[in-house]
């Protein structure tokens, strides 16, 4: 009998764990890109912070996941330390929501909503729907799960020695907290320990004072996720790390002296005990997240403390928005690859502004510093495919697939911009400067208007890749006829001054020619960066 109990409520946590991780992917796919535009709209109000930080958790059913998420999201500087601390209280809120449904005991209709959703995820052509189903059969598999588990204890309520262990941990509670907090450390997730201890109550074997233990330990546990996802990142996605771990230690603590009418103040909510200990669970934190929400610079003082700035390594070019930690969001990782491809972009830019100044006034230095900025371009360019690699191997939304192709060609580009800069007019640059000729006066003026042009092209094609602006791509692509007709009238000068014999035009013929030519092919890659905004 012991052993038929045991694998049941192995094979019921489990289904548990399995259950809220369908459940949490389908919120999340479903919530797709508004995820990110909820993130995007925080401001510094702590009490806004709070309330997203409780929206997103309770979309996608893990505070774990939501304070991973924001300690990548400080480490690409994407949110500040304040932003995220607000958020991480309201987190805590979100993810009593699970224990909250698991506590209304709709164990009946648990297949019923197992079979709504399986039939939701197969039957519309609606990606929508689909994820909605994967969300709801999720749910029914945490409400079957409880039942499995719930009816595998029930041996339990007549046996003296488990009776007298759970009212050991109530009168020990350091030793419930220990033990909750190391088991929710290990699942992940502080709701699968206090539903186990929803199951156990179901039984009445699971009084509310040795529930509050668990309660208190599982709230620690589920920040072991956190700390592990920080090693390696900045100093501040370490403290958003540390806080989340802070916030929790020294809310047990401070209920830790007050369990008796913490406990009488719960049993005042429902005579359910079930009932009470999702009660206790969503009071403990909202009580936590009023009592620190005033206190939140004083709370980033101490993080800058505790947590000091590591000094920077210097001479080291590396991906700067790039986090593996969050290819589980594909919304955020899609976010940090445009960030790293505007970046790239940037560096593109600057390189082709700074290009001219090599043949206006010729300078081997900083030829050679541009041709070092075109090794950056290709780091970030095999990094970004790389990481957008390992992206497409999550379940994407058709517009978060079509953003990733866009964001490649973008990069491909980039790079192509970054290979003829460096390979062609820099070779042409230390020609010019080697033979120590000079462009004719009217040669010069031309070849400064259409790189003028050009670069102005650049920043039109980095703004709408930026922002996705189909108007601003439009005007790249009405750009490419007046900019290949001003290269050929500037090519057709050229060659007439050739045929008047000027002395300067005939010294650098071939430079100049070749300098138009490469002008042009940028440019054209410019145009190419338009045609996928406008899904041409």
């Amino acid at each position: 009998m012991t052993n038929v109990m045991l694998v049941t409520l192995f094979g019921g946590m489990c289904l548990l764990l399995h259950g809220m991780r369908l459940a949490g992917e389908g919120l999340q796919l479903a919530a797709g890109a508004r995820l990110r535009q909820v993130l995007g709209a925080l401001t510094k109000s702590r009490l806004r912070g709070m309330v997203v930080g409780t929206f997103v958790t309770a979309v996608i059913q893990s505070s774990t996941a939501t304070t991973v998420m924001l300690v990548s999201l400080v480490n690409s500087g994407f949110m500040t330390l304040m932003q995220a601390m607000g958020v991480i209280l309201g987190a805590d809120i979100g993810t009593t929501l699970t224990v909250q449904l698991l506590a209304f005991k709709v164990f009946d209709y648990a297949l019923l909503l197992v079979g709504l959703g399986f039939l939701l995820r197969v039957l519309p052509k609606s990606r929508l729907y689909q994820y909605f189903g994967q969300a709801i059969m999720g749910f029914g598999f945490i409400f079957f799960s409880i039942k499995i588990m719930a009816d595998a204890m029930v041996p339990l309520r007549t046996n003296p020695h488990f009776t007298a262990l759970i009212a050991d941990l109530g009168d020990r509670p350091l030793l419930g907290i220990l033990v909750a907090a190391l088991f929710s450390a290990v699942v992940h997730s502080s709701a699968a320990t206090i539903g186990l201890a929803l199951t156990l109550a179901l039984q009445g074997v699971m009084p509310l004072a040795a529930a509050l233990p668990i309660i208190f330990g599982a709230n620690i546990g589920t920040c072991a996720t956190a700390v592990a996802s920080s090693i390696g990142t900045s100093a501040d996605a370490k403290r958003v790390a540390m806080a989340h771990t802070l916030f929790k230690v020294l809310g047990v603590l401070l209920f830790l002296p007050f369990l008796e009418p913490f406990a009488r103040l719960v049993a005042l909510t429902s005579a359910d005990v079930p009932r009470q200990i999702a009660n206790a669970h969503t009071l403990f934190n909202v009580i936590l997240a009023f009592l620190f929400l005033p206190f939140m610079s004083l709370g980033v003082r101490l993080m800058r403390t505790l947590v000091p700035d590591a000094p920077e390594a210097e001479g080291t070019f590396r991906p700067r928005y790039l986090d593996e930690k969050i290819l589980e969001t594909p919304a955020m990782a899609l976010s940090q690859a445009t960030r790293e491809a505007l970046r790239m972009g940037d560096i593109v830019s600057e390189m082709l502004r700074r290009s001219i100044e090599t043949f206006e006034r010729p300078d081997l230095e900083k030829i050679e510093a541009i041709e070092q900025r075109d090794d950056q371009v290709d780091l970030l360019d095999r990094e970004i495919k790389h990481y957008l690699t390992k992206l497409s191997q999550q379940n994407l939304t058709e517009e978060q697939s079509q953003r990733e192709m866009v964001i490649l060609s973008f990069i491909n580009n980039m790079e192509n911009i970054g290979d003829i800069i460096d390979r062609n007019l820099m070779e042409k640059a230390k020609e010019k400067l080697y033979k120590g000729v000079n462009f004719s006066e009217k040669g010069s003026r031309e070849i400064v208007e259409l790189h003028r042009r050009i670069c102005e092209n650049l920043d039109r094609g980095v703004a709408a890749f930026a922002s996705h602006d189909v108007t601003l791509a439009r005007q790249i692509l009405d750009q490419k006829p007046e900019i290949s007709k001003l290269e050929r009238g500037y090519r057709e000068n050229h060659i007439q001054r050739l045929r008047d014999g000027y002395r300067e035009t005939i010294d650098t013929s071939e430079i100049h020619l070749d300098v138009l030519t490469n002008l042009k092919r940028i440019n054209s890659h410019i145009t190419a960066i338009a045609y996928p905004i406008l899904g041409t």
